[in-house]
């Protein structure tokens, strides 16, 4: 080998690889800061570009949940609406049996009518404020009803239909006008407030399928989120067991380094004792 105070090829090796240490000490270092073994594209293209997709798709899916939250309350709200005109029908249905009895007084029967009057436009408060989000599924201004988002690419939706249960409508039959004044009316009234029961109820049974349905898929989607967040975190995260280990193997092979190019920097030196 030969000796030159202009190159000395011993110190440029061992500076190469005291180099080469150090970036892989700076990897380390940022893997073990950040918990990522893939901060950007730079570190691993193909990857980087994979999970940012992922993410994108955990990003839409928050909108899909908060979509499904939105349609559970408004469901929700018209669901107990809807229990409380049903209950106020089985009170009704009452009244109307007793305006039947012939040996009411008109006094009696009076009351039981205003209670009847009552209770029917109770009915009809309930629903105008069975609103949520200004979203309200039974007065019939969301005909014929609201879709929610489905998933990460809006490409599908959720339809929940409404179910108009408005006084003298195809649901509550009654008339805003009906009243149990005598019997015959009474009589009437029994009949038409059976009828809207049995509807409610069974407008009560779809709305509660429509929730059923909402909150399933709701749950499918946070299970869909945390698979996708994990299938991430398998792309990006760094193994930090690996990495400290890796960190101390680099702090002595750049010690090492150091000492190497040291001694590589000493052989010129050597040159002098030639010239004694």
């Amino acid at each position: 080998m030969t000796l030159s105070v202009n190159t000395n090829k011993s110190a440029m090796l061992a500076l190469q690889n005291l180099t080469r240490t150090n970036m892989d000490l700076e990897v380390t270092q940022s893997r073990i800061n950040t918990g990522l073994k893939v901060t950007g594209a730079k570190d691993n293209a193909a990857t980087y570009a994979i999970a940012q997709n992922m993410r994108g798709d955990i990003g839409a899916l928050d909108a899909v949940s908060q979509s499904l939250s939105r349609a559970v309350s408004i469901i929700d709200v018209a669901l107990a609406a809807g229990e409380a005109v049903s209950d106020l029908l089985v009170e009704m249905k009452a009244k109307a049996v007793a305006a039947i009895d012939p040996s009411l007084d008109t006094a009696a029967r009076d009351a039981l009518n205003e209670d009847f009057q009552a209770l029917l436009e109770q009915v009809s408060t309930i629903i105008s404020n069975a609103t949520f989000d200004g979203a309200n599924l039974l007065d019939g201004s969301l005909t014929p009803g609201i879709e929610v988002l489905a998933d990460a690419d809006a490409a599908n939706a959720i339809t929940i239909e409404t179910e108009t249960l408005s006084v003298s409508g195809s649901i509550i039959t009654l008339a805003s006008t009906a009243s149990v004044t005598t019997a015959t009316a009474a009589s009437a009234a029994l009949g038409l407030v059976g009828a809207s029961l049995d509807n409610t109820n069974a407008a009560l049974a779809r709305l509660g399928s429509a929730a059923k349905k909402i909150e399933t898929h709701a749950i499918f989607v946070g299970k869909l989120q945390d698979t996708l967040t994990a299938g991430v975190g398998n792309l990006v995260d760094a193994d930090l067991a690996t990495e400290s280990a890796r960190l101390q193997a680099l702090q002595v092979k750049q010690q090492l380094g150091v000492q190497a190019l040291a001694i590589a920097n000493q052989s010129p030196q050597i040159i002098l004792s030639l010239f004694q």
